[in-house]
């Protein structure tokens, strides 16, 4: 139901476009990984997911099943509350494995918070967290990178602020880009794997804000980024044009 109540809500307040990378595959049983940069971005993922056939089960800060309506809604469809710097955070990684178990995807936000800048520019992800090693390492499940840019521009800055660009972009209608990348199988020790996780994210956001002409990197440091990610995966694999994905029918 979130999936289709973002589908619907996600067109009216942006313009959203999505593509993926010509070996991309979301396989039941995936661990997504995504760059996390405003309130609005998991609605615009989801949304994303969506047009691509996925309804992924999302792992999500304990404190949104506290929201009237919406705590219900997530946990009537097995979404997974994530209760940060505590022992219970063990348990959110016990119901990501089962859901992956069952063939399900799983969502998860490896920075484990929202950056503390207010402006609305883009910024490469921040450093993540063990977790998405940690699950990756222990299901053996492959990871797919996904990458948004333009959600900043829905809302983001201070509390006013990001209620004004709630209110607003309804009118405003910003760009917004996805972009999913190749699958990756995550091997070695838990920083390497984080590490090679965070560049395989890191790519799939510089895609994306290319998208939007937010960002205007060097090839020389494109490529270089990936030349590091591909002999870390242990595959040489190229990553070529994106292509706007279509929803399917």
């Amino acid at each position: 139901m979130l999936s289709r109540i973002a589908d619907v809500l996600v067109p009216a307040v942006d313009r959203l476009s999505v593509s993926t990378d010509p070996d991309a595959h979301l396989e039941p049983g995936s661990i997504i990984a995504a760059n996390h940069t405003s309130l609005a971005d998991p609605a615009i993922v989801v949304a994303a997911l969506r047009r691509l056939g996925v309804e992924p089960v999302i792992m999500a800060a304990a404190g949104l099943w506290r929201v009237p309506l919406l705590g219900r809604a997530l946990a009537r469809e097995g979404h997974i509350p994530v209760v940060r710097g505590d022992h219970r955070a063990a348990t959110s990684l016990d119901a990501a494995a089962e859901a992956l178990e069952r063939g399900h995807l799983v969502l998860i936000y490896a920075e484990g918070g929202l950056p503390r800048r207010k402006d609305a520019s883009e910024a490469a992800p921040g450093t993540f967290r063990s977790g998405l090693a940690r699950l990756a390492e222990r299901t053996g499940a492959p990871v797919v990178p996904v990458g948004q840019a333009g959600a900043r521009r829905v809302t983001s800055g201070s509390t006013v602020k990001q209620l004004a660009g709630l209110v607003t972009a309804p009118l405003r209608r910003p760009d917004i880009h996805v972009h999913v990348g190749a699958p990756v199988e995550l091997s070695g020790g838990r920083v390497l794997r984080t590490s090679v996780a965070h560049t395989a994210v890191t790519i799939a956001w510089r895609t994306a804000a290319h998208r939007l002409g937010e960002l205007s990197a060097p090839a020389q440091s494109q490529d270089r980024l990936r030349s590091w990610a591909g002999a870390s995966y242990g595959c040489g694999t190229e990553r070529r044009s994106t292509t706007t994905a279509r929803r399917p029918r």
